[in-house]
């Protein structure tokens, strides 16, 4: 059966152009990006569901008074397999982030453009491309004369790209039941053009706002003044001790070590010949599960006491998210032993499960037990002007996905 799917979705170049164009050009952007929400994406999908004769459709929507329609719509939808006890399920998320500025792009950012190998729009990659190939299995599952060993599951959920609560969290709270011990869980929304990485683990993450105070004055007079741009210049040169003090190391991950990084400076005075009395920066902190966060702010505390002490200044920080790591998903767990065994069969590399510094959906579900993959080929260009996604590498995905629905764990 497996042959016949992947030949089924290698012809698939046509249909996966149709449905990328249908998708692009519906503008799915939650309140807080400016949009109204996902409902228009999720009717279209209900409407593609139903047409192709998938029968069993779950709508599991959020309320969400920001949105005219009053909710924000997750969709569940399962084909049928031989053995009824166990789905492979593909989480994909139907918002997308504004296209930002439209003199940056070369082609309208709602409306599909074709070239070569390569489509163009706001979506096509994050995250079409792993939804896309989701339907192309479907579609060829549906196109067969036998169910598959299993059952293929599909989830469009929404609100991904402004912190789930509306989406797969949301779910999970209310319909936890979905997810069945034995399921196979694969999110396509991170990935890495050769598509060797299977990500089964996230750093934790630490985002921190820092105000520095001192006294304002004339700049030709500096000893009336404290100057606050010189004491946060210091603290952003001393919190680098934390890459020191911090410093274990994990292969499974790339970056091996937890990073912290100055990032955004917000604007002091307006003018030159002013000494600053208010600076204000960010330091984004990636950290490494075998530390707890209250570790690293306790090191933030005593750095800041040390800057203060020494500039004559008062230092405020606060956590402006915090995000502590979920248990890595076991890289001998049957998905990701499917997921190799699926990338070496489709692609002929070596892929290795892998943990990275950002963040994803996947935390919701191992933080509650449930073993899942985060894997797809992507080329890298999510949230930029001129998103663009390969049609080869769509077509491979889906195949990949094949494999794992189609394989027995190996041994």
């Amino acid at each position: 059966m497996r042959e016949a799917l992947c030949s089924f979705i290698s012809g698939g170049r046509d249909r996966l152009i149709e449905l990328q164009r249908d998708l692009v050009a519906i503008p799915a952007l939650g309140p807080l990006n400016g949009g109204q929400g996902e409902r228009e994406k999720a009717e279209y999908l209900l409407l593609l569901l139903r047409s192709m004769g998938i029968r069993q459709i779950e709508e599991i929507p959020a309320p969400d008074d920001a949105v005219p329609s009053g909710f924000r719509p997750n969709l569940a939808a399962v084909i049928p397999g031989r053995d009824a006890s166990r789905t492979f399920w593909v989480i994909s998320h139907t918002d997308i982030v504004p296209p930002g500025d439209a003199e940056l792009w070369t082609s309208p950012p709602y409306e599909l453009r074709v070239d070569g190998d390569l489509i163009y729009g706001r979506g096509v990659e994050d995250n079409h491309q792993g939804l896309v190939a989701s339907l192309l299995v479907a579609e060829a599952v549906l196109a067969g004369s036998e169910p598959p060993p299993i059952n293929f599951g599909m989830l469009f959920v929404a609100d991904e790209e402004t912190a789930s609560a509306k989406g797969l969290d949301y779910v999970l709270t209310h319909r936890r039941d979905l997810f069945a011990p034995q399921d196979l869980i694969l999110i396509p929304d991170f990935g890495t053009a050769d598509g060797e990485m299977v990500e089964v683990a996230e750093k934790s993450l630490l985002w921190l706002k820092f105000s520095v105070f001192g006294k304002q004055c004339h700049a030709s007079t500096p000893q009336k003044g404290v100057n606050s741009l010189v004491a946060a210049s210091d603290l952003i040169l001393r919190l680098r001790s934390l890459y020191a003090r911090f410093d274990h190391q994990d292969p499974l991950f790339f970056p091996p070590t937890s990073t912290f990084e100055a990032t955004k400076k917000e604007a002091n005075v307006p003018n030159v010949n002013t000494i600053p009395g208010l600076d204000v920066f960010y330091v984004d902190c990636r950290v490494l599960v075998q530390y707890d966060l209250d570790e690293i702010q306790a090191a933030v505390d005593e750095t800041c006491a040390g800057v203060a002490a020494d500039h004559g200044v008062r230092v405020e920080w606060e956590i402006v998210q915090e995000v502590r790591s979920a248990p890595a998903t076991s890289p001998d767990s049957p998905i990701v032993q499917r997921m190799l065994a699926a990338v070496r069969a489709v692609h002929g590399t070596n892929p290795r499960p892998m943990g990275i510094g950002g963040g994803t959906v996947a935390s919701f579900l191992r933080r509650q037990g449930i073993p899942c993959v985060v894997w797809s080929t992507l080329l890298g260009t999510a949230h930029q002007p001129n998103e663009h996604s390969s049609i080869r590498n769509t077509l491979a995905d889906a195949q990949v996905m094949a494999h794992v629905l189609c394989m027995n764990d190996p041994a």
